[in-house]
């Protein structure tokens, strides 16, 4: 949706310098942006690309006006003042009302006119879904379950029975939204499986990342409060709490009955140990591994960076043998 620099001014809350009336199309990088689109320069790195820019507008901070050689937008925060012009400017529901001819719809349905049933989408019985929403083709929705309003399903998202998704929800391409957790008690050798027969809730502008998958929880539901993101390929076992607007980065492993607070920051590739709590406002760094609780908020790291073989070759061996060398220690002081 076009949009004038005006009215992406008011839109972020930045400051116009230049033609108001500049006509804005589209997004692009800085390097690559050309005529009637828009870019930002957040990241001093590409700072050396502002000058030659071809774009309409830049948005960007103070300190970097000096160099800008067209229309900008000024403001404190420019990565967030992005953030809202594209938004703006791709925002709007592009598919059309109506339930496809292939789709197999169960009995008992609620299904709000305005919504939109692709192609190979089949729904169970007893499902609710609200206005403005666009399920996507190849769908799979369970019975019992229950879709608020404008949400929207990417292709082949799995959303199994019982399930809740609030509103302004993000399912991207195979997610997996209430399958089974991981419950088995062992028996003599062998594994017996334990029903899992709770649900999952899933709060109101909630996204979650292609792959993903949520189990259902095995007798309380998992919950997913609103405004959590949560990237590609990650694991939420089942009785899972994520608190508001907690952000959790692709392929992180998060074990059954976990508690998370509200405002975290789980780094990519990290693993936390099931039946503990993190507390509100922790950030955790990439490839971490999270035993115990976490009570106090802050920031915490446990991988250990990658480093030249032989290096690490040496480590591992002197780490291996840690308990002995400090006994020697202790010994010598004594």
């Amino acid at each position: 949706m076009p949009a004038t620099l005006g009215e992406l001014s008011r839109v972020s809350g930045a400051r116009l310098i230049g033609d108001a009336n500049c006509s804005i199309n589209s997004v692009n990088t800085l390097g690559r942006a050309k005529e009637g689109q828009i870019t930002f320069l957040s990241n001093r790195h590409y700072a050396h690309l502002l000058a030659q820019t071809s774009a309409s507008a830049v948005i960007l901070s103070e300190e970097d006006l000096k160099n800008c050689p067209t229309s900008s937008l000024v403001c404190e925060f420019p990565y967030l003042a992005y953030a809202r012009i594209a938004n703006y400017l791709y925002s709007g529901n592009q598919h059309s009302a109506g339930i496809h001819k292939s789709a197999v719809i169960g009995q008992e349905c609620k299904i709000d006119q305005s919504s939109s049933i692709s192609a190979n989408v089949v729904v169970g019985n007893n499902v609710v879904i609200g206005s403005e929403t666009f399920i996507g083709p190849g769908c799979i929705i369970g019975d019992d379950v229950h879709i608020n309003e404008n949400t929207s399903l990417s292709a082949n998202v799995t959303i199994c029975n019982n399930v809740t998704i609030g509103k302004n929800v993000i399912l991207h391409p195979g997610v997996v939204i209430g399958a089974d957790g991981f419950g088995l008690a062992p028996d003599k050798g062998q594994w017996i499986k334990i029903p899992q027969v709770g649900s999952v809730r899933i709060g109101h502008n909630v996204e979650v990342g292609a792959n993903t998958t949520i189990d259902r929880g095995a007798i309380e539901d998992t919950i997913i409060c609103d405004g959590v993101k949560i990237d590609n390929q990650v694991q939420i076992g089942h009785n899972a709490y994520i608190g508001e607007n907690t952000a959790i980065a692709g392929c992180v492993a998060v074990a059954g009955s976990v508690i998370i607070g509200k405002r975290c920051q789980i780094g990519g590739g990290s693993c936390i140990n099931g039946h503990i709590q993190i507390a509100d406002d922790v950030i955790i760094t990439g490839m971490s591994g999270v035993a115990n609780s976490i009570k106090t908020a802050g920031i915490y790291s446990s991988a250990i960076p990658a480093v030249d073989n032989k290096v690490w070759r040496r480590n591992i061996i002197r780490f291996k043998n840690l308990d002995e060398i400090i006994k020697k220690i202790m010994i010598k002081l004594e």
